[in-house]
Order: structure tokens, then C-alpha cells, then sequence
């Protein structure tokens, strides 16, 4: 996938890794060696990035590994090592699959797309120089070229100096340093050279860098509904709420809309698509069996699941997005 676009990690593009142990064949590999070749194998899979920590250690745990440096040490004979790098694999893939992670890709077409375009690049020179000239003087810092390159961001495909320090040095190489002024069509001359060996670079080695962003796929959802113990005390919660003859339904909504991500449903936070949502999966629901011999709990408690089991479906058909540093 092109930069400026983005790519999401669930688990599926590692199917089909190839996780056959290096020839020659050693009697016996360390859990460190073992580890070291499935993540790489894993790298090659997800575009080159570079797994978590926390995923990692998720993943051990999945596989009955408590001590991450015990089972560094320890040696296995190469059937064992074979199906704990099978397990370590899908227990990746699993925790992808129940929380997936998105990355941009930046290898730069976006940019490319620009620099082949003269009014392309003609506009986008203008309107970097517009935000960056805040005094309307007409002028800028040659050294302000860097925060032109903050203002395209990764949607323009520039990836963050934290991630990319080679960046440093073509803003070097190329003289945008100082604190001489330019004229737009200066900083234009400037900043041309500057993305074209950006683009080139990144053309020959990508650079993967992940998004934040969350993505709810009602996996979440799914293993609370299979959690008799966790919905019980849920709905004791529920049956604490203030009633005020509303309706089984509407207790049930006012509950999720202020408590629903703890039960893996997305945040509210005036976000249409999820709102929409509520009102679909909601206006599909009836209201819970007033039969006499239903009690009250097992009553919230069946139309509890139902309206779960709705919103689980329709997260899984349509995934809900949304920025974790809003």
C-alpha cells in the first residue's frame, strides 16, 4: 500500500509465513533463537514493522510462557522448537486479530505524486509557505523548511525525524539550515530537492510507522457474551441504574453510552458512525420479555446479550476507527 494510505495488521498476512527452521538442522536452539527467528519472519510479513513489546509478551502468555527470560534460556530440541514457533505465530496472529494494529507505509509515491505534477507541487509549495509565513510578510527562515516538512505529516507520506533521523541529513545536505529568509519561489527551489530525495530514499527502503489509531472489531464483545461470570455482574450494575419507568431497552443504552467501551464497544465522543450504530443496533431490539415468571434480572440479562450479540455483528462487518489521542 502506497504512503498516505493506511494498513491494517489483523492477523490474516500471517497465514502463510513460512516458519521452517534454518538449515543445517542443530540438535537444539535457545527459546532467545527461537524467538529472534519468528519475529523476523514475522517483520517480513507485516511490511517490516517492528512488534510491540506488549504484543510480544501477550503472545507468551497465550502460549503458557510466564517468564519471558526463563524461556529465553532454555534449550529445544528442534520438534519442540518447530511447534512453539507455530504457537508463537498464531498467538501473534490472534491478539491482531482481537486488537489490531494500523501503520502507514511510507514509500514514497505519495511525494513522487507531487514532484511529477509542476502545479502539483506548485500549490502544494504555496500553501506550506502560506502556513508557515504567520507575519504575511512574504518571507520565511531557511530553516523553516523543517517545520514545512511537520505540516505535510505522515498523510503526505514524511515520516516523524523520531522515526527517520536519515532525514536530518538531506535537510542538511541540502542547506535548510540558517536563519537567511526566503522568498516563496526560494523556498519552492528549496524544498523541491529536499522531497526528491526523500521520495527516492524511502523508494528503496520503506519506512512502517505506526498509527494511533483504534480499531473496535466487536472481538472484545465477543469474549464478554462467552463470559457467564463477567455479563452476571454486569448486569448487576445494570439493575442499579436509575430507572424512572424506562423502558429495559433504554436502562440498557443509557448504561452502554456511558460505560460501553469497558465492555469493548467504541467511545460515543459525538462520533457519527458510532452513534448511528447505537441507533441501529438499538432500534433493532425489542424490549425485554415482561413475562411474570421473568425475573427482573433475567430479563436484563437476555436482552443485555441480544443487544450485544447485535453490536459484536455489526463491528465485525463494519469496524469502527477512531483516534486515540482525541
Amino acid at each position: 500500500m502506497s504512503d498516505g494510505g493506511l494498513t491494517v495488521l489483523d492477523g490474516t498476512q500471517l497465514k502463510a509465513v513460512n516458519l521452517s527452521l534454518p538449515s543445517p538442522p542443530e540438535i537444539s536452539v535457545t527459546g532467545a533463537e527461537l524467538l529472534d527467528f519468528a519475529e523476523s519472519k514475522i517483520s517480513e510479513s507485516l511490511f517490516g514493522f517492528s512488534l510491540p513489546d506488549t504484543l510480544k509478551s501477550a503472545a507468551l502468555k497465550r502460549i503458557g510462557v510466564s517468564d519471558d527470560v526463563e524461556f529465553r534460556r532454555e534449550r529445544l530440541d528442534r520438534e519442540n522448537a518447530s511447534s512453539v514457533v507455530r504457537n508463537y505465530v498464531d498467538a501473534i496472529a490472534n491478539e491482531l486479530q482481537d486488537d489490531p494494529i494500523v501503520i502507514a507505509i511510507l514509500d514514497g509515491k505519495t511525494l513522487q505524486v507531487f514532484l511529477e505534477d509542476e502545479d502539483d507541487f506548485a500549490m502544494l509549495a504555496e500553501n506550506l509557505f502560506t502556513d508557515l509565513d504567520t507575519e504575511d510578510r512574504g518571507k520565511i527562515k531557511r530553516n523553516q523548511i523543517w517545520d514545512s516538512l511537520s505540516h505535510m505529516g505522515v498523510e503526505m507520506g514524511i515520516p516523524p525525524l523520531s522515526e527517520f533521523p536519515v532525514l536530518s541529513d538531506i535537510l542538511k545536505k541540502h542547506g535548510a539550515e540558517g536563519e537567511d529568509e526566503l522568498g516563496q519561489a526560494q523556498f519552492a527551489h528549496l524544498l523541491q530537492p529536499v522531497l526528491q530525495e526523500l521520495a527516492d530514499v524511502l523508494a528503496e527502503k520503506p519506512v512502517v510507522v505506526l498509527q494511533k489509531i483504534k480499531i473496535n472489531n466487536g472481538s472484545k464483545l465477543r469474549k464478554i457474551l462467552a463470559d457467564e461470570k463477567q455479563l452476571s455482574e454486569t448486569v448487576e450494575k445494570l439493575m442499579q441504574e436509575e430507572k424512572d419507568s424506562l423502558s429495559t431497552k433504554d436502562v440498557i443504552r443509557h448504561y452502554l453510552e456511558k460505560n460501553g467501551a469497558s465492555l469493548g464497544l467504541p467511545p460515543l465522543k459525538n462520533d457519527e458512525v458510532v452513534i448511528l450504530l447505537y441507533d441501529v443496533v438499538l432500534g433493532e431490539t425489542e424490549n425485554g420479555n415482561t413475562d411474570a415468571k421473568t425475573s427482573e434480572k433475567d430479563e436484563f440479562l437476555g436482552s443485555l446479550k441480544k443487544i450485544l450479540e447485535k453490536f459484536a455483528a455489526q463491528l465485525e462487518v463494519n469496524p469502527t476507527f477512531h483516534d486515540l489521542e482525541n
